[in-house]
């Protein structure tokens, strides 16, 4: 039977730990990571061409269908957040501050992304678990497709996902039975809309907290995506949005902490 459901992701930022990036400088890495899923049903994955139409065609200067977050202007991302705030999808986003971390944690290539990634893919298994009821359709698991990424080993993590599923590490709690490990693949940004609809979620978020080269952050993305974040009774930061570490633990901006707090 085909899959139930589908989840396109993407990140904005870097995993890079060296030196960061201060507002109005060049180089460096990012301060922030986020990693976000765009999860909906299998039988709508069609639809989703329409949907990145919708916000495609608002550009007319635009060459192409395909569409970047960082491409747009600030009406622009108004409106792809507010089109995406329509339809029916769910969205998560694990938030890293990368500044928190102490040297020599992650050392091994890829050892943070597929640590942060190891949430987004629980939070993806449990609102897949929660919306089988209303989706009938399929064998209940989910097919996840990842933005390819330069360096990135995707048979690493489907290895890696595999070692926790054989473990009886009780830190993990990935609702196994809806996750498709072997079926995880990863397809380039032009070729998948959900991908590009996952690159919007991302990059929302992440402007809420990392800095632009004046040293502001914009929360009005994510805020005007709110009523597709994944939540129960009104939790948001257990569920679809995790920042890590805790904020409690690091120093915020005013306008950092504005973002966590439209989901506090």
């Amino acid at each position: 039977m085909p899959h139930s459901f589908v989840a396109y992701i993407d990140e904005s930022g870097d995993d890079g730990l060296g030196k960061f990036r201060e507002p109005g400088a060049h180089g460096g890495s990012s301060s922030w990571l986020i990693i976000s899923a765009c999860v909906f049903r299998n039988t709508f994955d069609l639809e989703a061409v329409r949907w990145r139409d919708e916000i495609s065609n608002s550009m007319p200067e635009k060459k192409s269908r395909q569409i970047h977050f960082a491409q747009m202007n600030h009406s622009q991302r108004i409106f792809a957040a507010q089109c995406l705030a329509a339809r029916p999808i769910r969205a998560i986003s694990i938030i890293s501050n990368k500044r928190t971390i102490p040297d020599g944690v992650y050392s091994d290539k890829n050892q943070l992304y597929f640590y942060l990634t190891r949430y987004l893919i629980e939070r993806i298994s449990w609102v897949c678990r929660d919306l089988r009821p209303e989706v009938p359709e399929g064998d209940g698991t989910v097919k996840i497709t990842f933005s390819r990424r330069g360096g990135m080993s995707y048979g690493g993590f489907r290895r890696y996902l595999a070692r926790l599923q054989s473990s009886a590490d009780k830190q993990v709690h990935i609702h196994w039975p809806v996750i498709d490990v072997g079926g995880i693949d990863a397809q380039d940004h032009s070729r998948r809309p959900g991908l590009q609809l996952a690159d919007i979620i991302a990059s929302a978020f992440a402007a809420g907290f990392e800095p632009d080269k004046f040293g502001n952050c914009e929360k009005r993305y994510s805020e005007l995506l709110r009523p597709i974040v994944y939540n129960r009774d009104g939790n948001f930061l257990s569920y679809g949005v995790k920042v890590v570490p805790n904020p409690e633990r690091m120093e915020l901006t005013p306008q950092q902490a504005e973002t966590i707090n439209i989901f506090s």
